[in-house]
């Protein structure tokens, strides 16, 4: 719904807050009293409704508001009753991809590679940990002091991570990674710029090689969307497993298995986790394996499917550059226990790796694919690397490519 200055200024208002939480309260009374589950409704029957409550409302309490902010009211009123709150205008708004949320009072979006601030804002805290508790629901999860950090996901596959007080020091805070209704294409790549189309045709021809991939990036730079594309290129009749903390990617072939870690429980049992995922993949009779992103222990067990027959297995990797991403290959390694020397190390990636994919976020907000590089073998305590591609922008970047 389109709104002037003027009823943007209205809805940032102490009164208006006031005013919205009344509503609401007095919303679900009604609803209790009639025995009225908006849930059960479609979107259109329950804004119908909403907006003739509110109306009635506006009408009996002689409320001095306009259509403009009454209609405002009622918007806010059914997205408090069957959405997120303040922030579901922007969970639907396509051009969204990053919400931002810092408080009450501070609600931020990423449009085209560009952060800015929202004119919307919560109550207090205790609405933002509602909306909290809202989305985490549907999955079985909560947050509260015992545990005030969580990762999930919305019913679009959306990525949400929350953290509240005592950790979060300034209130609520909640960041949701927007998910593309329709996944890009080779093709949207190309028209948006990211990666021209001989580049692409030759990652598909690996892709059908069964070529094992490492797409690697720095935050936001792209790294899940980019290995959602080119998992698109794996053959129909191929079985893929998948292993994700929260599940983001869409693949559109008939045989996946779709596979998700879990946190602990308040006794600090009954984890899931990706290394777990990954063991029990090995035993599910795999063409290949995708994992969402390589951040813990998992990483030998990852390492050793790869060089153990699942060719074409993939995943992706928080790096900078080719370079740094070997290095961090390593120190995860170590972290998961791994007792050989450098070298035996340095070995088991250049036999389990074929390609590293880097993609990177440029300082406009642009996404590039700045390398392609083939892993060689060891040569002394080296891994070398070929540049099969280098964007122009790759050094000026700052990429190690």
């Amino acid at each position: 719904m389109a709104t002037t200055p003027d009823t943007r200024r209205f809805r940032l208002s102490d009164q208006y807050q006031a005013l919205k939480s009344r509503l609401h309260q007095h919303m679900i009374r009604l609803l209790e009293d009639g025995d009225v589950r908006l849930e059960d409704w479609s979107r259109t029957k329950a804004s119908d409704f909403i907006r003739n409550q509110v109306r009635a409302y506006v009408r009996d309490q002689r409320l001095p508001v306009n259509q403009s902010e009454a209609d405002a009211l009622a918007e806010d009123t059914l997205n408090e009753l069957v959405g997120f709150g303040p922030i579901q205008a922007l969970v639907d708004d396509d051009e969204v991809d990053d919400i931002v949320v810092n408080g009450p009072d501070h609600i931020f979006t990423e449009r085209h590679g560009r952060l800015g601030m929202e004119p919307l804002r919560f109550n207090d805290d205790a609405h933002i940990i509602r909306v909290i508790q809202r989305i985490l629901a549907p999955l079985g999860r909560r947050v509260d002091e015992s545990t005030p950090m969580v990762d999930a996901r919305l019913p679009d596959g959306s990525r949400v991570n929350a953290i509240i007080p005592p950790i979060a020091l300034d209130g609520p805070c909640v960041s949701i990674r927007k998910f593309r209704e329709q996944p890009l294409t080779a093709e949207d790549l190309i028209r948006y710029g990211t990666a021209d189309a001989e580049t692409l045709a030759f990652l598909e021809a690996e892709v059908g090689k069964r070529r094992n991939i490492l797409v690697i990036g720095g935050t936001g730079s792209g790294k899940t969307t980019f290995l959602n594309v080119i998992s698109q290129w794996i053959a129909a009749d191929e079985r893929i497993i998948t292993i994700e903390d929260a599940a983001e990617l869409r693949l559109r072939h008939e045989h996946v298995v779709r596979l998700e870690t879990r946190p602990p429980n308040l006794e600090g049992e009954r984890q899931v986790t990706a290394r777990d995922l990954v063991r029990n993949a090995l035993r599910m009779r795999p063409d290949r394996i995708i994992v969402g992103e390589v951040r813990g222990d998992e990483v030998l067990d990852m390492l050793q499917a790869m060089n153990t027959g699942h060719d074409g297995s993939m995943t992706t990797l928080h790096a900078n550059g080719p370079g740094d991403a070997v290095h961090r290959l390593q120190l995860l390694a170590g972290f998961a226990g791994f007792n050989g020397d450098e070298r035996t190390l340095l070995h088991q990636i250049s036999s389990a790796l074929d390609l590293i994919v880097h993609v990177s976020r440029l300082g406009s907000g642009e996404r590039r694919l700045m390398s392609v590089q083939r892993v060689g073998e060891v040569a002394g305590d080296r891994l070398p690397m070929e540049a099969l591609f280098t964007h122009p922008d790759a050094e000026r970047e700052g990429g190690r490519s």
